[in-house]
């Protein structure tokens, strides 16, 4: 493989190499290469989210490939978009790192960004961003997404009666984080070149904390099969149904056989489904009176619980602790 550096090849240079790799998406007019992008609007509104992973909070270099942080700054930011119930378009990526960063990590890097958007949403593009140098990986990624003449969902929008459902797998990431931690723990902090990746081969969790697939286009369906609210999980179901409550003001009552049934189909502890984040599965309120599917765009749908007339959230009657992934905290 190439062991070329940013420092030896320039900008320029590392520019052709990266952006053929991006794919240039359907509602694309003018992509890469002027000082900004033109992108189709046809309904007249568009969806716009951001998201930012941080070398040492959000992301490890010992355990990450550089095409799984392209494949995860996909999923994290495609999610938002979905759980507002609309279709991504394009994505905007800044990217910043060492001078000493080989142009094939770029590469790599840009192949992940290709690969998750053909995986989640196909049709989507990467029509510009930024490449600049910093001490640590800074990964800075602008989504948007089309609502296609319908109502965008909101959090506020859950009513007394609705069906709460996950869409989409929960917990997960966060055990396949614990184990990382662990065998980073054994070997003194780190892990060697090729630890995590062969965790990962055996490994779902660990697979799919380095790399998670958001239900991107379950959010469009679960928007015209009537959802007053969704939301994607990325701090934990605890954390993220408070905010659906608290936005909605009505309560989240989870039951606590769905919740175990659901951690028991997955492998995983309860606490993990409870209070895990990075999943990015879509927490959604639906009326309660249709049909669920087990599936929504082959993305299982699990009912955890029902929306009353109240505050908080509660599980099995009792009030659950707000508590889940806070930057700012421990």
């Amino acid at each position: 493989m190439d062991d070329a550096t940013l420092a030896d090849v320039g900008e320029l240079e590392a520019l052709r190499r990266f952006l053929p790799l991006l794919p240039a998406g359907d509602a694309t007019i003018v992509g890469p290469g002027d000082d900004a992008a033109v992108v189709r609007a046809p309904d007249g509104r568009f969806v716009v989210t951001t998201d930012t992973m941080l070398e040492g909070a959000d992301l490890r270099l010992d355990w990450s490939e550089w095409h799984d942080l392209g494949w995860k700054a996909v999923a994290s930011n495609l999610a938002d978009i979905a759980a507002m119930g609309a279709v991504p378009t394009s994505l905007v990526v800044a990217l910043a790192v060492p001078r000493a960063t080989r142009v094939a990590d770029l590469e790599l890097f840009a192949e992940g960004l290709a690969d998750g958007i053909a995986a989640m949403a196909p049709g989507c593009g990467v029509v510009g961003g930024d490449l600049g140098t910093a001490e640590r990986v800074t990964i800075a990624v602008t989504a948007f997404g089309d609502l296609r003449g319908a109502d965008a969902v909101l959090r506020s929008g859950a009513r007394a009666g609705d069906r709460v459902c996950v869409v989409g797998t929960l917990g997960m990431s966060a055990t396949g984080l614990g184990r990382l931690l662990a065998a980073s723990g054994a070997a003194g902090g780190t892990l060697e070149p090729g630890a995590a990746r062969r965790l990962a081969a055996d490994d779902s969790t660990v697979r799919l904390h380095l790399a998670p697939t958001a239900p991107v286009a379950a959010g469009a369906a679960l928007a015209a099969m009537g959802a007053s609210a969704m939301l994607d999980v990325s701090d934990g179901l605890a954390l993220d149904a408070a905010r659906v409550a608290r936005a909605s003001a009505a309560r989240i009552a989870l039951d606590g056989a769905a919740v175990d049934a659901l951690a028991a189909r997955l492998g995983i502890d309860r606490d993990a489904v409870l209070y895990g984040g990075e999943d990015h599965a879509l927490l959604v309120a639906l009326p309660g009176d249709i049909d669920l599917p087990a599936e929504v765009e082959g993305a299982p749908l699990t009912e955890l619980g029902v929306v009353e007339t109240g505050e908080g959230v509660t599980l099995d009657g009792a009030p659950l602790e707000p508590r889940g992934w806070d930057p700012y905290r421990a």
